[in-house]
């Protein structure tokens, strides 16, 4: 163990007992173990931190930031914990990863303002659920992995899904916020930075919360965030299509988006539908089934959308190379109608419409548990990048073309791949490509399995000639998104943000980062400063 991991190092012992004196003995955890696993994520893993914090207020993340960095220690905020851009990895040993889920109240729920402020650990999925019975939700409502993903985490990383193809990703959301900065001050944004001023708006000159959105935990530390809030539509459809070609499916939801009508719209390849379908048990099936029928408009709706999937089975994915699925909000059937009708006109002339089974399941369910490991328990890792739609087609064809290259080595490797879409707003085409592959699970992997499913789950050996491999192909397709002018939410320390940036745009990150973070002590190497 080196010196850096030493706790009985004198300075290192001297600051567990702060840490402990500040937060508790309940909310610090050294054991070998457990420092390890808080230094992995779904691909990666960094060096063991010296300690990992749990503080359960802002005052006390306060006070351990401060005694952190004036230990001359570094910090890796961690939110749920499914980065898989190395977004809370540790870059050195001398440091603390502060886990922020016991920040995980519900601060103010106000249905007048139409705001809400929650800490930074609570979970879209706990959030969800506190809003339901007031008819409320903020405008972005979280991604997939919801059920985990906390909302300081997709505020610092950004994230899409659920409100995304209308409003764009997570940050559009926040009205203001609450930072930590490295010396332990506290930052307030938006119009609650001033005396007798609720949070109800963000857009009071600079704007302050637009830079802690999407900074990796390189600024600070979001203790609180305040959301905008509007009306839960009552009325809920969605249309799905198959397609033949890729083409067909970028021009159709290209087209979906520009009429700025579906909520949600999602595209997968026959590779990723498969796997989403494939992995389930007879007792999860039922359970999304019921889901969907609970979630109906009435008992009638809800029993008939019911017998609609029971009856289409998943048959279709055997047919379609390309799905995409569209998600629509409206306050009564007369606009439904109308929406679904303008969609029809611009998503049908692209590709054939199919039984809408994955938009009822997925906004009847919309936090399931999230698998990190394929069918049979291959390894899993994304990456993404958003595009103009006018740049998709050539990033299609450079993505194909690599694929072509390695294509001899990934069937030596037993690597796959797969593809999923969305669309951002009016004007965003994120293509996600996803890598699967036979490889030895991490212990992060087992902790986030169900038990029941880890035991039908096949142990495959350590492959560390297709770990590089896939690594090596990741680079790969970041280049060929730069090439196309892709940008990337998620940056962690992956994506290239600095890349060639505007010298004098740069200059003035750099300037910011060390204005709030002199020492670099806030999860260094995030965003590539």
């Amino acid at each position: 163990m080196s010196e850096a991991q030493d706790l009985s190092n004198t300075s290192h012992s001297s600051l567990i007992d702060t840490l402990t004196t500040i937060l508790g003995a309940d909310n610090i955890i050294t054991d070998e173990g457990e420092r390890a696993y808080y230094s992995q994520d779904v691909y990666n893993q960094g060096p063991p931190v010296l300690a990992v914090i749990q503080p359960d207020s802002k005052e006390k993340l306060a006070q351990a930031v401060a005694a952190c960095t004036s230990a001359d220690v570094a910090l890796f905020p961690r939110g749920g914990g499914f980065s898989y851009t190395d977004g809370y990895i540790p870059t050195t040993s001398n440091g603390v990863t502060v886990d922020t889920r016991k920040m995980n109240r519900i601060v103010e729920i106000n249905t007048e303002d139409m705001y809400v402020t929650v800490e930074s650990g609570c979970t879209w999925a706990a959030l969800d659920e506190a809003l339901a019975d007031k008819n409320v939700r903020p405008i972005f409502w979280g991604p997939f992995s919801g059920l985990n993903a906390t909302v300081g985490g997709s505020m610092s990383q950004g994230s899409l899904t659920y409100g995304s193809s209308k409003w764009g990703p997570s940050g559009v959301a926040a009205e203001c916020m609450e930072v930590v900065l490295a010396d332990g001050s506290i930052v307030t944004t938006g119009s609650a930075g001033q005396p007798n001023h609720s949070p109800f708006f963000r857009h009071y000159g600079p704007d302050l919360t637009g830079l802690f959105c999407n900074d990796a935990g390189a600024l600070g530390i979001k203790a609180s965030v305040t959301l905008r809030l509007q009306r839960r539509s009552p009325v809920v459809m969605g249309l799905s299509y198959a397609f033949e070609e890729f083409d067909g499916l970028h021009k159709g939801m290209a087209a979906a988006a520009r009429e700025g009508l579906p909520t949600e719209a999602f595209g997968f390849d026959s590779v990723v539908m498969k796997v989403f379908t494939g992995g389930q048990g007879l007792a999860q099936d039922l359970k999304t089934l019921w889901a969907v029928g609970m979630a109906g408009r009435n008992i009638f709706a809800g029993a008939w959308q019911m017998l609609k999937i029971a009856l289409a089975g998943k048959r279709f994915i055997d047919k379609a190379e390309y799905t995409a699925h569209f998600i629509c909000e409206a306050r009564d059937m007369r606009e439904m109608k109308s929406h679904l009708n303008a969609l029809r006109k611009a998503v049908g002339p692209h590709g054939n419409e199919i039984v809408n089974t994955v938009p009822a399941v997925v906004r009847a369910y919309p936090f399931p548990p999230f698998s990190l490991l394929g069918t049979s328990g291959e390894r899993w890792v994304p990456l993404h990048g958003i595009l103009p739609f006018s740049r998709v087609a050539e990033f299609q064809e450079k993505l194909s073309a690599l694929h072509s290259r390695y294509q001899e080595q990934m069937d030596t490797h037993k690597i796959i791949t797969a593809s999923m879409f969305t669309t951002l707003a009016t004007n965003g085409f994120l293509y996600e490509p996803v890598f699967y592959w036979e490889d030895s699970r991490e212990p992060f992997h087992d902790r986030h399995t169900d038990p029941e499913m880890l035991k039908k789950l096949t142990d495959f050996p350590t492959n560390m000639d297709g770990r590089a491999l896939v690594e090596e192909m990741k680079k790969g397709i970041i280049d060929c998104f730069y090439s196309c002018g892709g940008t990337h939410m998620q940056i962690g320390k992956v994506y290239p943000y600095t890349r060639e940036r505007d010298a004098g745009a740069m200059a003035m990150v750099k300037m910011l980062k060390t204005h709030v973070d002199p020492k670099g002590l806030m999860n260094p190497g995030a965003l590539g400063l």
